[in-house]
């Protein structure tokens, strides 16, 4: 089972304004390398350590990151990213993220608690839904598709059957209608020769 994402901070630069583990980890050591290596402009990348995903988004000088396991993909990380942005931007005011020293604004580590559990634990992925939905109405579909044919089957076995009866019909009335004319010659010739 996947973990979620486990960790995630705001940062300017080296300087982290705001972070929040699920675990006890070395994170901090490892994504104070990965801020150090990410270049200045805005960019959007994913680095992979150990059995990890390192997802950042960098805006306007300020990196947003979260670490998720491996096995949570790319899509929810990143719109937990982009929630995190919106989230962010509307919290603090443009002065108070460029003065704020390190942990300054870790206020904001609740916010990211909280956002991290929810797309974590209930993720409102819509292409997971999507294919969920497209399952249940294929195995739906499969079903009838089974059932006509089934019923084709059924149809099949009926038409034989009906066309085996009027052939025994058909037989039949020969039958009776030569035993009747034999016996109708019969009962000439007694009457003749009485």
């Amino acid at each position: 089972m996947s973990l979620g994402i486990v960790y995630a901070l705001v940062a300017r630069g080296p300087i982290v304004l705001a972070e929040h583990s699920t675990t006890p980890t070395n994170f901090q050591q490892v994504t104070h390398a990965i801020l150090s290596k990410i270049p200045p402009n805005d960019s959007k990348l994913t680095y992979v350590y150990d059995r990890y995903l390192f997802h950042y988004i960098q805006s306007n000088n300020i990196v947003y990151l979260c670490i998720a396991d491996d096995k949570f993909g790319r899509r929810i990380p990143f719109a937990f990213l982009q929630d995190t942005i919106e989230r962010f931007v509307v919290a603090f005011t443009e002065a108070e993220i460029t003065t704020a020293q390190s942990m300054g604004l870790n206020s904001f580590a609740r916010t990211l608690a909280r956002q991290m559990d929810y797309f974590s634990r209930s993720p409102q992925d819509s292409i997971q839904n999507v294919r969920g939905e497209i399952s249940q109405v294929k195995d739906v579909m499969v079903q009838n598709i089974e059932r006509v044919l089934e019923r084709n089957d059924r149809i099949e076995i009926l038409i034989d059957k009906s066309n085996s009866l009027n052939n025994a019909a058909f037989a039949f009335r020969k039958r009776s209608t030569a035993l009747k004319r034999k016996y109708w010659w019969r009962n000439q010739k007694l009457v003749a020769l009485v």
